[in-house]
């Protein structure tokens, strides 16, 4: 089965949307952060703590847009996108109920996730609701 043009735009908007944060993460830290009104300091371990997930984020995003073009990855690649964009929003949403309400920037990309997460569920919802072949499930390595 090929992709779809909207599996395609879910992968390419997740993908470019977890690559670009990531990778802003990882090389201007301050600047990222600064924009949703944190201000880091010259920490180096707390920077470090925050460039290692943002790295990961930027490989996932990678993941992601292989998906497009690599029909072999593409179960991973959803797995992946999905994995980060419902578990981002997740975790806002603890943040929302335990610590209380964040700011304005942060609750944007608090929708921008949902949307995100939202039209990923809408591309690959009949991908998710097939069951896995035998071939697959006696084997989930390879």
């Amino acid at each position: 089965m090929s992709n779809t043009l909207l599996e395609r735009i879910a992968l390419g908007a997740s993908g470019l949307t977890a690559l670009a944060i990531g990778g802003f993460i990882v090389s201007a830290p301050h600047a990222f952060y600064a924009s949703y009104g944190i201000a880091l300091g010259q920490d180096a371990s707390l920077l470090s703590e925050l460039r290692a997930p943002g790295a990961g984020l930027a490989g996932f995003g990678i993941l992601m847009l292989l998906g497009i073009w690599r029909r072999a990855i593409l179960p991973v690649s959803v797995a992946v996108a999905l994995t980060v964009f419902l578990a981002f929003p997740a975790g806002r949403l603890v943040g929302l109920v335990l610590d209380g309400m964040p700011s304005g920037s942060v609750i944007a990309a608090l929708v921008v996730e949902i949307a995100i997460a939202a039209l990923l569920v809408a591309a690959f919802r009949r991908r998710l609701r097939q069951p896995a072949s035998p071939a697959s499930a006696a084997n989930p390595i390879g």
